[in-house]
């Protein structure tokens, strides 16, 4: 019977000692992840800048320039959801100005809106909170009646 306690005392040691094992894998794989996310996240809100650039500075072809634009948002824009790292608030106007990029295109193509957007753009690449408010601020200069 002690022989038999000895043992299950020690099989539960071993378990705890997996379990823990497990439990820190899990945490350095979420981390792993997320450093991706924000990586990922950056190098689109990169891309979204020069893409920018080469639509305020294009002789021809600005709807395929402005759909460049488009994808690299929607791709940061997706990339920061999966962030742990942003707050709710910041996730909404991640959110809110891709909107606006979809349903009011002729707004958002004139030239000051673009040259607001890339400051905010860089300004939450560079992990500044005032990208966000920008980001708020272009969004609410929106007509949302589309006129």
């Amino acid at each position: 019977m002690k022989r038999r306690m000895i043992r299950a005392i020690t099989l539960l040691i071993i378990a705890i000692i997996a379990l823990l094992v497990f439990i820190g894998l899990y945490i350095d794989e979420t981390n792993r992840v997320q450093e991706t996310y924000r990586t990922m996240f950056a190098t689109y809100l990169t891309d979204t800048t020069s893409s920018i650039d080469s639509y305020l500075n294009a002789e021809g072809d600005k709807p395929l320039r402005y759909r460049r634009i488009l994808a690299d948002y929607s791709s940061a824009n997706s990339f920061g959801f999966l962030m742990t790292s942003l707050t709710d608030e910041q996730k909404t106007s991640l959110n809110e100005l891709h909107a606006c990029l979809l349903k009011y295109p002729e707004q958002m193509q004139k030239e000051d809106t673009l040259k607001a957007m890339k400051t905010a753009v860089t300004d939450i690449s560079q992990s500044l909170d005032k990208g966000f408010e920008e980001a708020d601020k272009i969004v609410a200069s929106i007509d949302k009646k589309g006129l």
